[in-house]
């Protein structure tokens, strides 16, 4: 067969056209090949090639100029007499800068009566797309995206023509934008683009071969500069990008002679790898184990490659296959239409007519349930066929009626085979074919064969069965029912889902994932072929949204072999509401919503940053704790329940804080980071009991409290102490196992562990939270009444300053004694600038306590005030 019929029918038998072999593998395959009476060429497919398409790539050395940065200085001028074009292409590889998102001038060609004669300027736009606008006679194009800024060199053409104002723009091969209309005029005043002009490489000019401004200046790399008097074709555009030049009507070819380059301006020689013209593909010599190239239309034997693990299960499903869809189906048809086996079904003579009679015989069966579960062999044998009928080529003179009747009939039988009973089936061909999302990739093949059906009367064609349909417009859109897919994507052997799912932005830990809507699949085309284009889409959900669930939109990579792949690339959520999610994406392809579900996940320099601020704070904590703490046993401050209550909970946070610092040196030992975690678990827990005690004084001081101080220090006292050693003694009882997390020393936050820890803290926040609202009321109260008896005729403004004062006074002295400071840990999934706002302000707590409750506390000045006196005595 020929190099395309070839792949595709290996690809028809679940296999894949034979690889270019590795070099240690050259000389034993030849053998083989030859021990199977295999001589001359044998095709191969190219291990760097993209999707079909097979293209040879050669080095190409080339002179490069290099554009540093922005600038009013560096440009090159083309030294070419240009005759009057009433036609023009300039082609050129190109290696954009993305550093700058300003507007570049690719190139600006002016004559004395006209300065932006022809010209090309770009920008990268904000979904990273470079775009480019034509201007010519001072006419300008939109700005269209013609490929991504992705610091990679890209190949790009432009056309124009007089006649009708025609202009295109082809990046990589393909044609991204064209219309007409851009200075056309009449036949009456025909008008070519100028000759005898000047031609700047880089900078736009406002002035014959100069006045250049830096802000519209080019950045970036630019070589392989050809400029023809005609508009060139595709094939000729193809050859142009593969480095082969069209020599007729060329009127500037690249070279550095031709060149007048400003000397800040480098010049460097640079290998580019050029695809190939696509009608060369690549040929094993089975004889010499070399390799060469042949015309892809050359009729040459050639090999199907298996895994071992899709050969084996193929094998296994149809030594077990009862065969039961096949002889049904083939003896209402009165001829072979399944074959019995997937391996030695030849070529069939496809046509439309053909393919009509085996669909329709096919969705009968299926449809009234004859075989009420497919076996392995009849899904393999169904998915066949519908490869087969879906590489149809229409013919002209095909019944246009008989086109749409076959889409219907592919549909229903896509319908069918998603069945909900058919789930087991789909895992027990894993490896042959990983996940029903093939049928989505089926499904778009087919929508592409009913572009006869389009007419300027009829501009729209709605096919549905079921949970799946096809809407075509100029954009093909399908979409496949969130049950249809979902059944079979949760079953256990398939992982188009579950595997490779990353997180939209590195920022979660991937926990699970379920379809949460429908997949629909989206294509623009133009003249039938497909283009790219940004996207917004909004999608409603099908499942109930779980806590913690993040929605992303993805696109799903589809092969043939591999059944598809979840990626979020190009793709970002626009508005998320309960029952919907609207996003927008910088291409078109197939697409759902996916919901999942993540634990906090940080790069590797956020955690260090994190790590290096809770060390520092914590260091400068620690200190400034154990100096207070020995400030209130030196001085001698007045014995109180206040001041014991405070020594507690200093001892209490700075063994925490002194634990935290070194925590991670303990990772290694595993008895040793147990030990840490638990005693970490305990001491925070007590610096967290004697915060709730801070908080009951305050209350008692507040609201009075019938108890003798005696019995209140005891109870203090099984409170800050007794209730965190209770705590960590149950759960140390109840989940010894699963205590620790795996990666720090510290709980394990994958269980419910974490909550021995995090529902004491939330619920002693609550109460201090309560604590100081009353606090702040009494206090407010008092402030006005001891204002209005002081200073009855004080203005508004000076009460109102008092109040404010009253008010925030006791926030500020006792958010680190009651522990609020640790409410911003409710925030911390949201934002990395929460986590750094939580981190400095409950590590540096202890230096908090430090300045309110030692160094701007009277008792203790007075204390100190009292020793100074008492030795200057």
């Amino acid at each position: 067969l020929d190099w395309w019929q070839a792949d595709r029918y290996c690809e028809q038998h679940f296999a894949q056209l034979l690889f270019e072999p590795q070099d240690s593998e050259q000389g034993s395959l030849s053998k083989l090949l030859q021990s199977h009476h295999i001589r001359g060429s044998v095709w191969l497919k190219e291990r760097d090639s993209v999707l079909h398409k097979t293209k040879r790539r050669r080095g190409h050395t080339v002179p490069v100029l290099v554009f540093r940065d922005k600038t009013d200085t560096k440009y090159v001028k083309v030294l070419s007499d240009f005759p009057a074009l009433p036609a023009v292409t300039a082609c050129a590889h190109l290696q954009w800068d993305t550093r700058t998102q300003e507007i570049a001038t690719i190139f600006s060609y002016a004559v004395p009566a006209f300065m932006n004669e022809f010209q090309l300027r770009g920008f990268v736009d904000e979904e990273g797309f470079v775009r480019f606008a034509l201007i010519v006679h001072g006419h300008h194009s939109p700005y269209l995206p013609v490929f991504r800024a992705d610091g990679q060199w890209h190949h790009f053409c432009v056309t124009w023509q007089q006649e009708n104002g025609t202009w295109a723009i082809y990046a990589d091969g393909k044609r991204r934008a064209a219309a007409s209309g851009l200075c056309s005029v009449g036949p009456a005043a025909p008008q070519a683009i100028f000759g005898q002009g000047t031609f700047i490489i880089g900078q736009d000019q406002d002035s014959l071969g100069g006045t250049f401004r830096a802000k519209e200046s080019f950045s970036g790399n630019i070589t392989d500069l050809h400029i023809w008097q005609k508009v060139l074709s595709t094939e000729h555009i193809e050859q142009v990008r593969s480095c082969w030049v069209v020599e007729q009507d060329l009127v500037f070819g690249w070279s550095s002679n031709a060149l007048e380059v400003e000397s800040t301006v480098q010049a460097v020689a640079t290998q580019l790898l050029c695809p190939g013209p696509v009608e060369e593909c690549r040929v094993l010599e089975v004889g010499s184990s070399g390799f060469s190239y042949a015309s892809c239309l050359q009729t040459l034997p050639f090999i199907c490659h298996y895994s071992k693990d899709a050969y084996w299960q193929l094998r296994r499903a149809q030594l077990e296959s009862s065969h039961s869809l096949a002889s049904r189906v083939n003896t209402l048809a009165v001829r072979t239409v399944i074959p019995d086996s997937v391996f030695t079904s030849g070529v069939q003579d496809m046509n439309l007519s053909v393919a009509l009679d085996a669909l329709d015989i096919l969705a009968t069966v299926l449809r009234e349930g004859e075989v009420p579960m497919l076996e392995p062999s009849d899904l393999l044998a169904v998915l066949q066929l519908l490869k087969q009928v879906s590489d149809l080529e229409i013919q002209e003179g095909d019944e246009l009626e008989m086109l749409e009747q076959l889409g219907q009939y592919y549909m229903e039988v896509t319908e069918l085979i998603l069945e909900e009973q058919n789930t087991g089936t789909w895992s027990s061909i894993s490896q042959v074919i990983r996940g029903p999302m093939a049928v989505v990739e089926l499904c778009d093949r087919m929508v592409s064969l009913l572009v006869p059906l389009l007419t300027t009367e009829r501009t729209k064609i709605t096919i549905q069965h079921g949970n799946i349909g096809l809407h075509r417009v100029t954009v093909k859109n399908m979409w496949f029912g969130y049950g249809s897919l979902q059944r079979c994507l949760s079953s256990s052997g398939t992982s188009a889902v579950s595997q490779g799912t990353a997180a939209p932005d590195g920022g979660h830990k991937y926990l699970s994932t379920t379809v949460g809507t429908a997949v629909i699949s989206s294509t623009l085309l133009s003249d039938s072929q497909e283009i790219s284009t940004s996207v917004r889409y909004r999608l409603q959900h099908r499942v109930q949204v779980p806590r913690g669930a993040v929605f992303s939109l993805v696109l799903l990579h589809v092969s043939p072999d591999a059944g598809g792949m979840w990626s979020t690339a190009g793709c970002s959520v626009a508005k998320s509401l309960p029952d919907s999610t609207a996003c927008f994406c910088n291409h078109t392809t197939n697409f759902a919503i996916l919901l999942q579900v993540y634990e906090m996940k940080r790069t590797t320099k956020e955690e260090f940053t994190l790590q290096t601020l809770t060390f520092i704070g914590c260091g400068v904590s620690f200190c400034a704790l154990m100096v207070t703490f020995i400030l209130f046993l030196v001085v001698r401050v007045p014995k109180s329940e206040r001041t014991t209550v405070h020594k507690n909970l200093i001892l209490a946070l700075a063994a925490g804080e002194a634990l935290l610092m070194f925590s991670e040196l303990a990772k290694t030992n595993q008895v040793l980071c147990f030990m840490v975690t638990a005693f970490l678990h305990l001491f925070f827990m007590a610096a967290f009991s004697w915060m709730l005690v801070e908080g009951l004084l305050l209350w008692s001081k507040v609201v009075a409290v019938n108890m003798s101080e005696g019995r209140r220090m005891k109870f203090y006292y099984v409170t800050g102490w007794g209730l965190p050693v209770l705590i960590v003694g149950v759960t140390l009882a109840t989940s010894f196992n699963k205590y620790v997390a795996a990666n720090h020393c510290w709980l394990n936050v994958q269980t419910n562990v974490i909550w021995a820890f995090v529902g004491p803290v939330l619920f002693i926040l609550a109460v201090n939270s309560f604590v100081l609202l009353r606090v702040v009321t009494v206090t407010v109260a008092s402030a006005r009444r001891r204002s209005k008896m002081l200073t009855p005729n004080s203005s508004l403004e000076s009460q109102m300053g008092t109040q404010i004062w009253a008010t925030a006074k006791p926030v500020l002295v006792l958010l680190p004694v009651l522990g609020l400071t640790w409410l911003c840990g409710l925030l911390v999934h949201l934002s990395i600038v929460w986590a750094y706002v939580f981190v400095v302000l409950n590590s540096l707590q202890g230096l908090y306590i430090f300045l309110v409750y030692a160094l701007y506390n009277s008792e203790v000045r007075n204390a100190i005030q009292r020793m100074k006196d008492k030795k200057k005595a």
